[in-house]
């Protein structure tokens, strides 16, 4: 569905509202809790502006619960949670959900797995029949195994194999990670998901998706009684299971410069490069979303001005938190794609020239404005709809630990000083904690070999790159 990767769009950049002189209006509404007795834990807002309800479960189970041999499993389970259960046979969860004119779909990152419904208040009770079915009962016909991991390999060969942004990333983050489990992809190596065997099945699908290890997030035009009853009858009844191993592998302190080339057939070169930088609850959190502005916004950006505008030695550069919420320290991505004929050194030097600007020189107050406008626009807009309600809710309880820190949210981006990012920019932005992978164009071996790569096919390069699979991608059933 899409990449959680912090690209800054282009229409936020033009999107300017002048909250800095304005006390920031409180977001505080009311969220009724309750756990039921498996531990599944439920917030619920009651928002009956539109006749409309959005129903999401958050699994903490993602890439980073898995290890070396089945990697990519829980992302096979986002789609195999569509694939029927006892109640609800197979493609009868989608039959049953749009006939009564409901719709959804499901996220997978390096975290978390989230389904999300979306649904009108008379088909409430069904659809708590529809998830409570599949959490329990969930089918495990190895005929539908098999075509399931027929779909996520062709997904793997599209996004990655046969996608040099997606083969350059995961090479990215399979080096800047030695120990912790970031360093491999959600969507999983190809010869893991070759290889997946019923038992790791079973035990994956046992671990991640019991009650007690989801939180329920429900929006709209609801009461939380009714929630609360039909959560009773359909779900409290599934019984508690033993959590997912608490992932306790912290990545060692980078202590130099690492560096990756990648020969593969492309039209133009690519150059990313990473910086390691701490966890979403972490306070520098607010400050590296300013930082991510003030790089990346827009044609005013620093980077688009310096790279693709005033030097023109880029066609595009982007960047930002590449996992935009994570449990565990992550990485500041920067991509740009030289233009023809520019080498990729020449494009690495301008960026460190822009980042070891930062270091000396505070940013404008101009500067500063625009990024807590647009980020603040990005957040109030959210806002606005029982999606954004439900996924920002349920992010903040995840990621920070408690959804009410949402309601603080837009104080702590307005707390941001330009002494702030400087200090940041000091702290993550140096050689010792940078990777740097870089894509050199090959051209096509043979004719063959070129039709594999815009077939969709890898190429003999990519299937002996080991090191492949994007990680900080989230991909979705549909």
């Amino acid at each position: 569905m899409k990449f959680l990767q912090s690209t800054v769009s282009l229409f936020l950049a033009l999107f300017f509202v002048t909250f800095n002189s304005t006390p920031t209006k409180a977001q505080s509404f009311e969220v009724k809790t309750h756990q039921l007795t498996n531990g599944m834990k439920i917030l619920i807002q009651e928002d009956h502006s539109i006749p409309s309800v959005a129903l999401y479960i958050f699994y903490r189970i993602g890439s980073r619960n898995e290890r070396p041999g089945t990697t990519g499993l829980s992302h096979f389970f986002e789609h195999m949670m569509f694939n029927g259960a006892k109640k609800y046979g197979a493609g009868e969860f989608d039959r049953v959900m749009e006939a009564a004119g409901g719709r959804n779909n499901a996220y997978t990152s390096n975290d978390v797995t989230v389904y999300q419904d979306w649904f009108t208040p008379s088909a409430l009770e069904l659809i708590f029949d529809l998830e409570g079915d599949r959490i329990q009962n969930l089918a495990f016909d190895p005929k539908i195994i098999e075509s399931e991991r027929g779909v996520v390999a062709s997904e793997r060969r599209t996004s990655v194999d046969a996608n040099n942004f997606g083969l350059l990333n995961e090479q990215l983050y399979a080096a800047a990670f030695t120990a912790h489990p970031y360093q491999w992809p959600v969507v999983g190596w190809m010869v893991d998901i070759e290889n997946w065997k019923m038992e790791d099945l079973k035990k994956h699908f046992e671990m991640g998706y019991a009650p007690n290890n989801a939180t329920m997030v429900v929006v709209g035009d609801v009461s939380a009684d009714e929630i609360i009853k039909f959560a009773q009858k359909y779900i409290a009844p599934i019984r508690a299971r033993e959590l997912p191993a608490k992932v306790t592998t912290t990545e060692p302190e980078q202590l130099g410069e690492r560096r990756i080339v990648l020969k593969k057939f492309a039209q133009l070169p690519i150059l990313m490069m990473g910086y390691h930088i701490p966890e979403s609850a972490h306070p520098d959190y607010y400050p590296l979303r300013v930082l991510e502005n003030v790089l990346f916004a827009g044609d005013s950006s620093r980077l688009y001005q310096r790279l693709v505008d005033k030097d023109q030695l880029a066609l595009s550069v982007r960047g930002g938190l590449g996992f935009g919420f994570s449990f565990d320290p992550s990485l500041f991505e920067i991509t740009a794609q030289p233009k023809d004929g520019v080498a990729p050194e020449t494009v690495e030097k301008v960026i460190y020239q822009e980042i070891d600007k930062l270091k000396t020189e505070l940013i404008t107050d101009k500067e500063l404005e625009k990024a807590k406008n647009i980020l603040l626009a990005d957040f109030y807009r959210t806002q606005k709809t029982i999606n954004g309600k439900a996924n920002t809710l349920g992010s903040y309880e995840v990621f920070f630990g408690d959804y009410k820190k949402m309601f603080n949210a837009a104080d702590d981006y307005k707390k941001v000083t330009k002494e702030d990012v400087q200090r940041v920019v000091k702290k993550y932005f140096s050689e010792n904690h940078r990777t740097v992978a870089t894509l050199i164009p090959e051209k096509a071996n043979t004719t063959a070999d070129a039709k594999k790569v815009e077939s969709g096919k890898p190429s003999v390069a990519a299937k002996k790159s080991k090191t492949a699979t994007t990680n900080q991608q989230t991909a979705s059933k549909k």
